[in-house]
C-alpha cells in the first residue's frame, strides 16, 4: 500500500489530501490569507480521518508552484518540517499540471492550457496532455511553464481547452488558438487531490527529493528561496 499526503496553498484555496493506493481523501477550502492558520490542523484532521499518522506515509507532496509567493513559502516550509521530522521523501508537483488534471477529470478533454493570474498583467502558463490508461493517469508537457504577458504570446499550434484564473485574459488567449476551446474553466484552483494523484505517478517513477530540497518554483527571477534547516521536529 502506498500512502501519500499532499498539500497546496499556492492560491486563495487551501487543501490537504491523502492518496491511499489511488483512493483520495481531501479537505479543500477557499480561505484567502488563512493558510498559515489552517494548514497544520487540516493535515491532522485528514490523517485522523484515515486513522493514520505521519509514520504511516510513504511520501509528502506539495504544490510547488507557480502561484502566490506567500502561499508557496507556507506549503514548502510546512512540508520541509513534516518530512524532516518523519524522515520522509518529498514530491514537488506543478500547480499548472494539477489544474490540467482537474480539467481532464471534469470534462474528459486531453489538452489543457493551464494559466494562473500572476498579477502585473502577466500569467503563469503551461500546456499539458492528460490521459488515463489502465486506471492510471499519464501526463505529458506540451508547453514549458513560463511567466509571460498574454499579449506577447505567439500563435499556438495545438488545440487546447483552458483552465485556471489566468483565463481572465481569455479575450487575448482564445484568438491565439487554432480553434476556440470547448471549455474554459476559470473558477478552478489547484487542489491537493490532483497533486496527490500526480504525486503517486512520480512516486512510482522515483521522482522524489529530500526535505531540504523541497523548494517552491516561482518562475519570476527576482524571487529567491533561502533554504533553512526545518524547524518542525518529530511529535
Amino acid at each position: 500500500m502506498t500512502v501519500i499526503l499532499a498539500l497546496d496553498t499556492s492560491t486563495p484555496a487551501c487543501s490537504v489530501a491523502l492518496n491511499i493506493d489511488g483512493v483520495v481523501l481531501e479537505d479543500f477550502r477557499m480561505a484567502p490569507r488563512l493558510h498559515n492558520d489552517l494548514i497544520l490542523p487540516m493535515v491532522n484532521q485528514v490523517l485522523s480521518q484515515a486513522d493514520l499518522t505521519l509514520s504511516d506515509l510513504d511520501a509528502i507532496a506539495f504544490g510547488r508552484g507557480p502561484g502566490s509567493f506567500t502561499g508557496l513559502r507556507i506549503s514548502a516550509g510546512v512540508v520541509q518540517g513534516l518530512a524532516f521530522g518523519a524522515d520522509l521523501p518529498v514530491i514537488p508537483v506543478s500547480t499548472l499540471a494539477a489544474l490540467s488534471l482537474e480539467g481532464f477529470q471534469k470534462t474528459g478533454k486531453n489538452n489543457w492550457l493551464a494559466a494562473l493570474d500572476a498579477r502585473m498583467g502577466e500569467i503563469y502558463m503551461g500546456g499539458y496532455c492528460i490521459n488515463k490508461v489502465d486506471g492510471r493517469y499519464e501526463i505529458d508537457s506540451l508547453i514549458d511553464e513560463c511567466v509571460v504577458k498574454p499579449s506577447a504570446l505567439s500563435m499556438f499550434s495545438t488545440d487546447f481547452d483552458g483552465v485556471g484564473s489566468g483565463w481572465c485574459y481569455a479575450d487575448i488567449l482564445i484568438p491565439l488558438l487554432p480553434n476556440p476551446p470547448g471549455h474554459v474553466l476559470t473558477g478552478i484552483a489547484p487542489r491537493a487531490a490532483c497533486i496527490a494523484e500526480l504525486a503517486l505517478l512520480k512516486f512510482h517513477k522515483g521522482e522524489m527529493v529530500s526535505s531540504y530540497d523541497a523548494i517552491p518554483t516561482y518562475l519570476r527571477d527576482e524571487i529567491s528561496w533561502e533554504k533553512q534547516a526545518p524547524r518542525i521536529g518529530k511529535r
